[in-house]
Formats: structure tokens, sequence, C-alpha cells
């Protein structure tokens, strides 16, 4: 995200569809690669804890790494892009990424897992900047904001892309085909930025010494309040002091950041310009959409996960994802109007609705091919919507001037980022507190006075007639396996709990959306009246 709008020499006088082709295809590497960056290690935890000896809550450092840096660095990313041009952050990103990478692979620990995602996390800022200017630069200048609406919707295609080619790159080399495929894609991006430059545009002195003093409290105090969010529902968020702790010095650094920017002629975030009415409500969107989004990751693929499938038997799914994804972003891009962002947004919202509230009834029974319209709808709905949220802030600050896209950018990026990770957090929670409580309402059900208890555990212990013949251990056995059901089916009622939730979700954001939409309408027809009268 930078001044892709913005007149510049960035677009020729005469393009021509080889030039446009041409960056258009980096365009869609990088976002790609910066998509599957992202999905590639959160979508293979499970495997990735296996391999490297972890537990659950130590594997979710992964996700938080990656978050924490990704969410800060582009606070830095866009002066550094201005001063010395962003090829150069991306030479160092991606170059970074590809050390940290080749080290983590010789190492082969935790420690050295977490910090090739922290390097992911800055590499990722720089692509996804340069696969908007790429695709900016790949379209006529009159559809530049064409351009813009492709370009963020590249990284995407990721999400579904992991879930395809994990499988294979998991039976090659376990984790290790993992990150060689993604060191290999950046090595490839690395070339292609390199041979296929963006023209030059006119550089200036941006940063002054009170830009990293800001840096040094705001990053640290986003880092820590992702780990609150990334560790709360594995060590859970009241039996854990630290935690506490965490969040009290993450208040503490962002407030000092603030007051230091207050303070400032020039800031690095211009908070007062933040903290207007539109771009907070744009951010509480944001954030609440990221929440609404989370449904597809952590409900959908976790209740089929649960049932016992894997990424080979959700391929079908994932190719109905990819499918609607690209559809989405090929729409949005033709219909979207600058002068009307909120449209596609209303209409992914109530996609969102309709989709989830068809998931809450899922069953036990339930598989891949029987979400194939809701996921679909849902992929539809997410590229259909980052298009709109960008365009609704974006051309305020092109208009504001360049330090004002700086403090856009940190807006859309950590709500971005925090979203997804805040989304996953309280769904997340909100999944094994249901889960609890259906538990406890099966297991009081479950007596084993009931005649129609008692015949299913001797059908479930008859599994064991021919291996143990104690009648007390094979009833124990029957159980246990009694257990597990119950614990299934209380799981699957907390999944569509889950998704219930998301719906009604969804239908409060439309609601407020709509409410906005039509306030701003009433509005103009009211300013345009009075303009006539006085005319008249």
């Amino acid at each position: 995200m930078t001044d892709a709008t913005a007149p510049s020499q960035a677009t020729p006088a005469a393009w021509t569809w080889r030039h446009g082709l041409a960056y258009g295809a980096v365009s869609v590497l990088l976002g790609v690669t910066q998509g599957l960056g992202l999905n590639l290690v959160n979508n293979n935890l499970p495997w990735i804890q296996g391999s490297l000896g972890a537990y659950t809550n130590e594997s979710a450092w992964l996700s938080i790494a990656y978050t924490a840096t990704n969410a800060t660095i582009a606070l830095l990313a866009v002066k550094f892009r201005f001063q010395y041009g962003l090829r150069l952050f991306a030479d160092i990103g991606l170059g970074l990424f590809i050390v940290a990478g080749l080290a983590h692979l010789l190492t082969n620990d935790l420690r050295s897992a977490i910090a090739v995602r922290a390097a992911s996390g800055v590499a990722a800022t720089a692509l996804s900047t340069l696969t908007l200017l790429y695709m900016v630069e790949a379209v006529p200048i009159e559809r530049r904001v064409m351009g813009l609406a492709l370009g963020i919707g590249w990284s995407q295609l990721g999400l579904p892309l992991s879930r395809l080619v994990s499988s294979n790159l998991l039976d090659t080399g376990q984790w290790h085909g993992l990150y060689l495929f993604e060191i290999g894609l950046s090595v490839v991006c690395l070339a292609a930025v390199n041979l296929l430059r963006l023209p030059p545009v006119p550089r200036q002195p941006m940063f002054q010494w009170r830009d990293f003093l800001t840096f040094a409290l705001f990053a640290p105090g986003i880092g820590l309040l992702c780990v609150v969010l990334g560790q709360g529902r594995y060590v859970w968020w009241f039996d854990s002091p630290w935690l506490g702790w965490c969040l009290v010095a993450a208040i503490g650094l962002l407030v000092a950041a603030v007051l230091v920017e207050l303070h400032r002629d020039k800031p690095l975030i211009h908070l007062r310009w933040l903290t207007s009415a539109d771009l907070l409500r744009l951010l509480a969107i944001i954030l609440l959409f990221r929440i609404v989004l989370s449904e597809q990751g952590l409900g959908a693929f976790g209740l089929l996960q649960t049932l016992g499938m894997n990424n080979d038997q959700m391929a079908g799914l994932s190719w109905v994802m990819l499918g609607a994804t690209l559809a989405g972003i090929v729409v949005v891009a033709l219909t979207i109007n600058p002068e009307r962002v909120s449209t596609p947004a209303l209409i992914a919202l109530l996609m969102v609705a309709a989709a989830a509230w068809w998931d809450s009834h899922s069953t036990s029974l339930t598989r891949p091919e029987q979400m194939y319209v809701s996921q679909g709808m849902i992929a539809f709905a997410g590229a259909l919507f980052l298009p709109a949220a960008l365009l609704a802030g974006f051309p305020r600050a092109i208009r504001m001037g360049q330090e004002y896209i700086i403090s856009f950018i940190v807006l859309f990026s950590a709500g971005q980022t925090l979203g997804a990770l805040g989304g996953s957090a309280f769904l997340g929670t909100l999944m094994i507190m249901r889960e609890r409580v259906h538990s406890a309402a099966i297991v009081d059900r479950l007596l084993a006075t009931d005649p129609q208890v008692a015949l299913r555990m001797r059908q479930l212990s008859g599994a064991y007639a021919g291996t143990l013949t104690d009648p007390a251990l094979r009833s124990g056995e029957g159980a246990a396996l009694l257990s597990q059901q119950a614990t299934l089916q209380a799981t699957v009622l907390a999944y569509d709990d889950v998704f219930a939730t998301v719906a009604v979700l969804a239908v409060l954001v439309f609601i407020y959306l709509l409410f906005l939409r039509v306030r701003t309408d009433l509005r103009l027809r009211r300013a345009a009246a009075a303009a006539r009268a006085e005319t008249a």
C-alpha cells in the first residue's frame, strides 16, 4: 500500500499489452508468494509442531512472530520507500527471509523457526506493497482503481493454494518441504523485481530521529498485544498472570508512543487525523470483518479437521474456494466504484451471514462436499471486501499528502493483521467455552441406568470381544469410546454456535454499514437541494 494512485512517473505514456502482461505476471507472483508465506505454516501447524517437538501453545508463537512484524514494519517501510526506493527495501526484506530460512533448515529447532516467521512478516510487507505497485503499473493510467483492486486481491489466493500444495510438500520433505518451497518462491520474487524494475519516482528525505523513538515504542507494544491475542486461548486468559503483564506493558508502550507523536510538528503517525470519526468507523468495520472472515480458517476447516479430514480430503473444497476467490477478485476489479465503495462491502457481509448460518446446521456427518456453496460464498465475499476497504480511505490519504499515506497504511495493516489474530482468538475462545457447556449437558444425560446408553456401551465394547476376555475391561473400553463420541458431538455443536455467532455479527455489521450509507446519502441530497435553492 503506497502512493500507487498518486501522479508519478510510474505509468508510461504508451501502454502496451506486452508491458501490462509482464508487470501483471510479476504482481501475481508477488501476491501469491505473500499469501502462501502467511498460510503455508498457519494451515499446517499440527504437522510442523510434531516435527519440531513443540506443544500447541509453543507452535502458536510462529503465527505471533509473523503477525507482530507484519503489523509494525509498515510504519517505517513507506518512509523507506519514499527516501531509498521500494526495491531496496524488497531486496533487504526478501534477503533477510532467505538467509533466516536457510539458517533454520540447518538448526532445526523452534527458536529458529520463530525467527524465520518474524523475517517472513518483514518480507510480506515489502511483497504486499510491490504487488500493488506492479499491478498499478500493469494497467493503463485510467484504470488505476482496477489495478489497486487486483493488486490487493492476489494475496488472497494463498489460502486455498496453500492447502492444495501442502500435502505434496509435507510428503516430500515434511516441514522442510514447506520452508524450501517458501524460500524458493522468495528467490524467484527477488529475481523478478530486479529483472523487471518499476520506473523510478522522485525521492526525498523522510526520516527524523524521533521516528525511531516512536517505532521503538509502537512495535513492542503491538508485538505484546499480538502475544496476548495469540496465546490467550491456549494458556487461558485468566490462568496465566504473565498475559496480564504483557497487556499492561502493551498499553503503556502504545500510550507512550501516542504522547510522543502528539507533541511532534511532523509526526510519523497523524493520530488526530486517524482518530476522526470516519476513519475510526473504517477501522472498526475492518476489524469486525476480519473477525467474521475467521469463520473460514478456524471454523470450517477446524470442524472438518476435527471430523478427521486432512488436506487431501479437502482438496475439492480448496479448489472451490480458489475459483470463488479468483471470481471475486475479477468481479470487484471490473465493477468497483470509488464513489460507492460500500456496495461490495454490503454484499460481502450479506453473503458471509447467509453462508455462516448455513454452516451452523453442520453435524458430525458433514463432509467437505456439504460446504462447497457456503465456503465458496465466503471466499467470494472476502475478495469483494478488501478492495472496498482500501478505497474507502486511501484516496483521502492521497489528497492529504505522502505523510498521511503512512498513517493510513499503519491503520489498514494493523486492522488487517490484528483483526485476523483477534478473530481467531475470539472465535477459538468461544468454541472452547461452548464445547464445555455442551459436554456437560451431554454427560448429564448419559446415565448408565438408561437402557439406550447401556445398549450403546455394549455395542461399542463389542469391538474388543476378540482381544479382551475380561467383561469389566470391555465395558470400560466401551465407556471410553462413548465418552469420545460425546466429546465429538459437543465439539460439533460448539462449532455450530461459532457459525451462528458469525452470522449474527455479520448481520449487525451490515446494518451498521447500511445505516452509515443511508445517512451519507441523505446528507448529500440535502446539500444538493440547498445548492439548487441558492442557485434559484
